[in-house]
């Protein structure tokens, strides 16, 4: 069965209404490279939508109706979204679960030093990279410094034009023989990505000559700018990520490029589903979490208790606060687990199988089970349930196909899906095809965008 490309479905309406959506999406992901910035920019959209934050809701002791729209955070880098409907929350929800963290390099708490009059900051990578990306390349700093008193301070340096940018240096070629006889997850090794952030020494007289110089000269420029100095860095979360903006892609423009596609593709469109949606039958949640490219640990990943907790607190502010209820809502729900699937590569063709590949520009793709090995670790959806995904997306005109995560014993990868399941709840994965995945600039087509939006609201209107 071939799935025919979605650029030939779309009329000049359509592709109007795609190039709107995907010119926002792209400065969406030039602008928010963390999560907590993505946090923050959603929460202005949702603002600006309706939604109201539900610490405010509880403060003034109200109750929540059909048609009302909450938000609830969690620690500032996870969120979700609710759009109350007509029907019982005991009969369950619509969700499109997607996450907002992206590989990265993260600093040390202890990170400066200096060698040979070069200032350095120490990093420790964050989720699945190859560390041969980021050397040679702009980087980047971004995230908080937290004060002991309480403030915390935004950093952004590298990303805007007049900005000074970062790099970790590469061997150079002449000296690179024996580097170039290792297998590539060895060439550059993770403990030496460490950014290059100054070389010019701090001017002091006499007895007061710093040890560092060049890293007092940095400190001094930092204290300068942010008010911090270096014992800040132990309450500090500093990211390092590509510099630049995200850009189209093709002389057709056809496809965009730029740091943190996954999952911030399906983040955003989920979020714009949502959004998108005024009145709802069955309630719909878009959910933006964290820590998913490390295990979706922690008190922002999925497999905290945010999720339950929230939904609960609404079901009390709604009149009920029977458990069984609680429990009988998440076991009734529906979810699409939007996360990038990987597209299809004809440079790396053995990699894949192709008839069970997603193909760039072919539409939003639904990935039965993901894992690895023996679908070691994926949800693997109910038949039952792909059928009614596809009358949902046939019945809704979208541009769909579906798809595996490359041969198999390839490799594998997954998803917040089987948390989800654990519930009881009906969950497929579902997203857009990359190419590129984990590297400083993934690439995506802007039909797939589309249809990705086009398919997650039909799923929250429809389902």
């Amino acid at each position: 069965m071939e799935r025919p490309s979605a650029w030939k479905h779309l009329n000049d309406e359509q592709l109007l209404e795609m190039e709107t959506l995907t010119e926002a999406y792209r400065r969406f992901i030039s602008n928010n490279k963390t999560e907590r910035a993505c946090v923050a920019s959603a929460i202005e959209l949702a603002k600006q939508h309706g939604y109201r934050d539900i610490t405010d809701v509880l403060a003034a002791h109200e109750t929540l109706k059909a048609g009302d729209k909450i938000y609830a955070a969690i620690h500032k880098k996870a969120l979700m979204l609710v759009n109350l409907g007509s029907d019982s929350l005991e009969n369950g929800l619509n969700i499109l679960g997607a996450h907002i963290d992206s590989p990265r390099l993260d600093l040390k708490q202890n990170p400066l030093y200096e060698e040979s009059d070069l200032a350095y900051l120490d990093t420790h990578y964050y989720g699945g990279v190859k560390s041969y990306h980021w050397v040679a390349t702009p980087l980047a700093l971004q995230g908080v410094i937290c004060k002991k008193d309480g403030t915390t301070i935004e950093v952004n340096i590298g990303d805007k034009p007049s900005d000074p940018i970062f790099c970790i240096s590469d061997l150079l070629i002449h000296l690179a023989a024996d580097q170039l006889k290792k297998p590539a997850a060895e060439a550059i090794e993770h403990e030496a990505l460490d950014l290059l952030v100054g070389g010019r020494p701090l001017k002091v007289e006499g007895d007061e000559a710093e040890k560092r110089p060049v890293a007092a000269y940095f400190l001094k420029l930092l204290a300068e700018t942010y008010q911090v100095d270096e014992e800040d860095f132990l309450s500090a979360e500093l990211e390092v990520v590509p510099a630049g903006e995200a850009r189209e892609l093709g002389l057709d423009r056809s496809m965009i490029m730029g740091y943190g596609q996954d999952d911030r593709v399906c983040a955003y469109t989920s979020l714009i589903a949502q959004l998108g949606c005024p009145q709802v039958k069955r309630t719909s949640v878009c959910l933006l979490v964290d820590k998913e490219e490390i295990g979706s640990v922690g008190a922002t990943g999925m497999t905290s208790r945010f999720f339950e907790n929230t939904m609960a607190e609404i079901l009390n502010l709604t009149g009920n606060n029977d458990p069984l209820t609680l429990r009988r809502m998440l076991a009734h729900s529906r979810m699409l687990s939007s996360d990038v699937s990987a597209g299809f590569d004809p440079l790396y063709a053995d990699r894949f199988e192709k008839k069970n590949s997603a193909l760039l520009g072919h539409g939003l793709c639904f990935n039965k089970y993901t894992g690895a090995r023996g679908k070691g670790g994926s949800n693997d959806a109910n038949a039952e349930y792909m059928a009614l995904i596809r009358d949902i997306m046939d019945s809704a005109d979208i541009c769909f196909q579906t798809c595996e995560l490359g041969r198999v014993n390839a490799g594998g990868g997954g998803t917040i899906a089987y948390i989800l399941a654990e519930y009881g709840m009906d969950v497929i994965d579902s997203g857009v095809a990359v190419l590129s995945m984990h590297s400083l600039w993934e690439v995506a087509s802007k039909v797939d965008i589309y249809e990705a939006y086009r398919g997650y609201k039909a799923f929250l209107e429809r389902s």
